[in-house]
């Protein structure tokens, strides 16, 4: 029987869009999504922030439900030196969250999601280009950057069945981290489905009709 898929769970909380909008806070989930669970010094160290910064923004990311301490080290780090004070390990809650849809969201919501998407999408692009740039002769995994730019008409309630077996598909091939049964030589993969609208003609038309001939 295949696993059952997690239940969206929609952040519509102002406070908790501003929060995860913060590019800091960010690029720290991303750290976490990558490498798995860390500590704030851990996390200070490898985005080059100072510890006070990283604990304050871990704390404002659990307060809203998007991280967790773990409840124990992980095992690659139990065989470190030990610490003189035991240190809280922290990971991305798992889980399908989304955001309100742009028709529910209030004038300052919108405002922040742009600043999120805006922040979130050059974030994606500029770790794709490095990562690409800097794959080395030979690898094999020189060739896992696969993209597509493709057209589909749809109606509005088709591309909402569309993006929901987008995210069926990510689920059946999604893995804990600790699963035995991963095979030898998976890697972490990002996924990224950015879907729009093209231009309405009619709508450009009427334009330039309004603007005249320049």
């Amino acid at each position: 029987m295949p696993p059952a898929l997690p239940t969206p769970v929609e952040i519509g909380d102002l406070a908790a869009l501003k929060a995860l909008a913060q590019p800091r806070r960010q690029r720290m989930l991303e750290h976490l999504t990558l490498h798995g669970p860390a500590t704030s010094a851990t996390l200070a160290r490898a985005l080059a922030l100072n510890t006070g910064s990283t604990s304050y923004h871990l704390r404002e990311l659990a307060r809203h439900g998007l991280v967790e301490e773990t409840g124990g080290e992980p095992p690659e780090a139990r065989d470190a030196a030990p610490s003189a004070h035991r240190e809280r390990w922290w990971r991305v809650v798992p889980g399908d969250r989304r955001f309100p849809p742009r028709s529910r969201q209030s004038p300052e919501m919108r405002h922040v999601m742009d600043e999120l998407n805006h922040h979130a999408y050059a974030a994606d692009l500029d770790l794709f280009e490095r990562l690409q740039r800097g794959a080395a002769d030979g690898d094999p995994w020189a060739d896992a950057f696969p993209y597509s730019r493709g057209t589909i008409r749809l109606t509005l309630p088709e591309l909402r069945e569309f993006f929901e077996e987008y995210i069926a598909l990510l689920n059946r091939y999604k893995r804990p981290e600790t699963e035995t049964e991963t095979p030898p030589g998976a890697r972490t993969v990002l996924t990224r489905l950015f879907a729009h609208p093209a231009p309405d003609p009619h709508e450009q038309a009427h334009n330039r009709r309004e603007t005249g001939p320049s």
